[in-house]
């Protein structure tokens, strides 16, 4: 299957460290090779790369290698096809509009015979059931509360009601996002890390690359890194509980 990473912090970051070793997973340390993404939130826009050749091998991720885009909630997605050919339109993460705001997500699992429904104004473009789970969470969405965006509290809940149903079909793994909170969802594997101060050196697992964040970073500053398998090999990872949801905003996940 997939794997997701995901970043949100209180001042804009950029993702050059964690990026770096999670592409090395797409297509060298590991099997993802059939496409990757990634989506920064900067103010009310998006910046959104997607490619359908594996991320060890596409120009356009050296690309975000070498280039320190800054952003306070990113979501990022390496893909190993499950459902759907490997093509640019099944590529995650997706984006769409909801409340005036665009939203991100990306889902790594595989959700069998799920076709709810969709009667709104939201379809999917590929052939993927990820981009159909989107789609159909963002139409109940504006079902439940119309026109006028939930608190995040409401929202918390309507995800994990909404989560819960959507993983009776398979497995659903997701990040969302609309560039405030970051939202994710483990069914069977998700692991995070807050750095912040004192920070300290950290040394990726997948690639020879080592960073003292401590030389980088502000005393004030925050940083949230969500994954599907721990990115570095010293430090300690907290792993998300079977079919649970954590909001994460400015760089701390809230209950």
């Amino acid at each position: 299957m997939c794997q997701l990473l995901g970043m949100n912090c209180n001042v804009p970051t950029d993702i050059v460290f964690s990026f770096t070793g999670f592409a090395t997973r797409g297509g060298r340390t590991d099997v993802h090779n059939d496409g990757w993404g990634i989506a920064f939130f900067e103010g009310a826009g998006v910046r959104h790369f997607v490619d359908y050749q594996a991320a060890v091998a596409s120009p356009i991720a050296d690309l975000i290698r070498r280039c320190p885009i800054k952003s306070k909630n990113v979501v990022a997605h390496i893909r190993k096809a499950t459902q759907g050919r490997v093509a640019l339109e099944n590529c995650h993460p997706f984006v769409r509009e909801l409340w005036g705001r665009y939203w991100v997500f990306a889902h790594n699992g595989d959700l069998k015979n799920f076709m709810p429904a969709l009667d709104g104004p939201y379809h999917p473009v590929g052939t993927t059931d990820s981009e159909w789970a989107f789609c159909y969470l963002l139409q109940q969405l504006r079902k439940r509360f119309g026109d006028t965006p939930p608190a995040t509290p409401e929202l918390t809940a309507a995800l994990r009601d909404l989560t819960r149903d959507i993983g009776t079909y398979g497995i659903f793994n997701m990040m969302l996002s609309d560039g405030s909170a970051l939202f994710a969802h483990c069914a069977t594997n998700l692991h995070y890390i807050v750095r912040k101060y004192p920070f300290a050196e950290a040394r990726l697992s997948d690639e020879d690359m080592t960073v003292d964040f401590s030389r980088v970073t502000t005393p004030n500053d925050r940083v949230a890194i969500i994954v599907t398998e721990p990115l570095t090999a010293n430090e300690t990872w907290t792993q998300f509980g079977q079919n649970e949801l954590k909001v994460f905003i400015d760089g701390v996940p809230i209950d």
